[in-house]
């Protein structure tokens, strides 16, 4: 196969991983610090997606659509946090499922009734719509290598957050024992706020870098949810390591697959099983490694201590 076609699907894993850890890092430290179920998460994904359109309706401009469509995103969860899911804490996980999963129906009609049912599309700006030649005869588009630093560099300042600062630490004790950070005297519904507010600005991030090269789109959040979840099960409940090494897996796995699990089976089968088998192949490649994981280490690849 050839080595332009491999480096270009590279990068999209790449760029699809640096998105899915975006979403995984909010929600694995919701699970992780207030044993939360929230299939909502999501929503907050799509809802940043429908914001940066919006803004960018009024401003005209792609950057500030983004800047405006952040702080957005985050007052949305707060709201959602303080109104609906604050009085789930203490409920068990069915109940938050079931809840959660209620809001998901409530919001995806909220935004057919908004914004319409049809897809919609956020342009470009110009200084973003260039390709940057990686060989002779190959470019890349540039708004791409813009979602992966931005993703990485996420990543980075997240890594300083949690390690480096006084929340930081009690997010991270908050997921290794929620009941003994309380008992020494945090306001622990306070933290729940910060989680779950930062969180949602993290999905609804990444729903801003996807809008200018996805339909947004009511429901488009369901699928990037269950990845999300794949990633946290794979890296590690409340461990943002984990939730990035995790996503990066997935992102390259799921892409490769797809992209080439059909010509791999063409070299010991058939051209008809390969084309039939391959795609099946593909789309369960990250099960099989989320099974894989679970088989070998119950608790992730890099859980949050006190979890192992």
């Amino acid at each position: 196969m050839p080595t332009s076609l491999v480096l270009v699907q590279l990068f999209n894993g790449l760029q699809f991983g640096v998105l899915l850890f975006l979403v995984a890092a909010g929600l694995t430290l919701v699970f992780g610090v207030m044993d939360f179920i929230n299939l909502a998460h999501g929503v907050q994904y799509m809802l940043g997606a429908y914001l940066a359109v919006a803004f960018y309706r009024l401003t005209g401009s792609f950057f500030a659509a983004a800047a405006l469509a952040l702080p957005a995103s985050l007052l949305f969860g707060l709201a959602l946090e303080v109104v609906v899911l604050r009085h789930l804490y203490v409920r068990d996980h069915l109940s938050q499922v079931l809840a959660t999963f209620g809001v998901i129906l409530f919001l995806n009609e909220g935004v057919k009734i908004v914004w319409g049912a049809a897809p919609l599309n956020l342009a470009l700006p110009e200084l973003l719509s260039g390709s940057v030649p990686l060989m002779e005869g190959l470019r890349y588009p540039v708004y791409r290598f813009v979602i992966i630093g931005v993703g990485l560099s996420v990543a980075g300042g997240l890594y300083l957050f949690v390690n480096h600062t006084r929340i930081g630490m009690l997010v991270r004790a908050g997921a290794s024992n929620t009941a003994m950070i309380s008992a020494l005297g945090v306001d622990i519904k306070r933290l729940f706020t910060i989680v779950f507010g930062f969180g949602a600005m993290l999905a609804g991030l990444a729903g801003v870098m996807v809008a200018p090269i996805l339909s947004v789109e009511p429901g488009m959040g369901d699928q990037v949810l269950i990845l999300a979840f794949v990633v946290i099960v794979i890296g590690g409940i409340g461990s943002i390591r984990g939730a990035f090494v995790a996503a990066l897996l997935v992102g390259v796995i799921d892409t490769l697959g797809r992209s080439f699990m059909t010509d791999a089976l063409r070299l010991v089968l058939p051209a008809s099983p390969a084309r039939m088998i391959g795609p099946a192949l593909a789309s369960m490649g990250i099960y099989l490694l989320m099974a894989a994981v679970l088989a070998l280490r119950p608790a992730g690849l890099f859980p949050a201590k006190g979890r192992a």
